[in-house]
């Protein structure tokens, strides 16, 4: 088997149908397989894929374990020298697959690799981040962006060239490919399984940063795009639970990849944010 392709959904039935229609339409000679893992879904998802697509490996939860572990889930059983964890809310071209396979054979080096993102006027989606760091993750704690929109500049590439292939940091977990025998050949597992410590978020950049720390490489590839609709599942969430979220993986990274007086000071400016939004609210 050439490629898994693992998809984890979250109620967008109708995107996911667009989706898995197109990976069956893509062009060339290769073999792969798609897993879906439906994150408990209420809107009829997992039936549909069954229902439509019964060439799909559908694993349905009966809970939403988050993003890691039902990656994990799917990566235990996948079968592909190469797999791509792919957003639901993802379509992509026919050749998109093809090349990036192609481009995936002829370097070896990339343990991870992406292409373009795109939106639906075709505009470039920029997705390709350094390792993050703690004055710039307070900065997004304390909102400062909002008063000083290049103060993430270097943390975001605002100047990266989407146009030629690079050796980055990280990319995007939304057109995540994975080189199953290199990763096998740096690490000695056969299984890239993300930290399920990390429910949402950070956990790709977890990941790049597991593949640094073995000697090996993250890519980005213009050879292959796929047009992204961005957050279909995630905008269903409250914002509340969002930087719930984002707050619980950002310092278990840090704790994690940095020291502990780096993580004191983003639990200090998360403390700051609270009270300086309940003052707010007072008001």
């Amino acid at each position: 088997m050439d490629l898994s392709i693992i998809i984890v959904s979250y109620n967008v039935k109708e995107k996911l149908r667009q989706n898995l229609a197109a990976l069956y339409n893509s062009q060339g000679d290769f073999s792969f397989e798609v897993i879906v893992v439906d994150n408990d879904s209420q809107d009829g998802s997992a039936a549909m894929v069954q229902n439509e697509f019964p060439q799909v490996r559908l694993i349905a939860n009966s809970e939403n374990f988050g993003f890691s572990k039902a990656n994990n889930q799917a990566i235990k059983i996948a079968q592909g020298n190469y797999i791509l964890l792919l957003n639901p809310d993802m379509q992509l071209f026919p050749e998109t697959l093809i090349n990036m396979l192609s481009w995936g054979k002829e370097n070896q080096q990339a343990v991870v690799f992406s292409g373009r993102l795109i939106d639906i006027v075709g505009e470039n989606i920029p997705h390709v981040r350094r390792f993050p760091k703690w004055r710039d993750q307070l900065a997004i704690v304390l909102k400062l962006p909002h008063l000083f929109p290049k103060i993430t500049n270097k943390y975001l590439l605002a100047k990266f060239d989407y146009s030629r292939a690079q050796k980055v940091d990280s990319v995007r977990g939304s057109f995540f490919f994975i080189n199953r025998q290199t990763w096998q050949k740096i690490s000695g597992s056969n299984l890239p399984l993300l930290d399920e410590r990390y429910f949402i978020w950070f956990e790709e950049v977890d990941f790049c940063r597991q593949v640094y720390q073995k000697g090996g490489e993250v890519w980005y590839t213009p050879q292959g795009k796929a047009l992204d609709y961005v957050g279909q599942s995630f905008s269903q969430v409250k914002t509340v639970r969002k930087q719930q979220y984002f707050r619980r993986s950002q310092l278990r990274y840090f704790a994690k990849w940095h020291n502990w007086g780096e993580v004191l000071i983003l639990r200090a400016a998360w403390a700051l944010s609270g009270l300086i939004c309940l003052i707010w609210r007072k008001k």
